[in-house]
């Protein structure tokens, strides 16, 4: 069954229209798709009796499963690393500058 047609009879649902071989065959067809009655036909006749809000209530109850928790990454440490050895290299930098400065002070002061 193409998702599309189920997509299609969950619109007219959702809608509050009736969920009928006619308005499914006409939403598709509005999405630009090729409407085929005989998956059109087993769609509805797979429909018949089913409370779709139901259905629906008790798809959302069941948990997904959890996502993998990723392992933490070394890159964010990697990173960290790199961010420390640049702020010691201003650092050192600063006090470089700061050295040059008391000198040509000595020679001018």
């Amino acid at each position: 069954m193409g998702m599309e047609y189920v997509y299609a009879a969950l619109l007219l649902h959702k809608a509050g229209k009736e969920v009928n071989e006619e308005g499914v065959k006409r939403v598709v067809e509005a999405a630009g798709i090729q409407a085929d009655e005989v998956r059109i036909k087993a769609l509805i006749a797979a429909l018949s009796g089913v409370n779709i809000d139901e259905v629906l209530k008790s798809a959302t109850a069941v948990p997904a499963a959890a996502p993998a928790t990723p392992a933490p990454s070394a890159a964010p440490a990697a990173e960290a690393k790199a961010e420390a050895k640049k702020e010691e290299k201003k650092e050192e930098k600063a006090k470089e500058e700061e050295s040059a400065l008391e000198g040509l002070a000595a020679l001018f002061g």
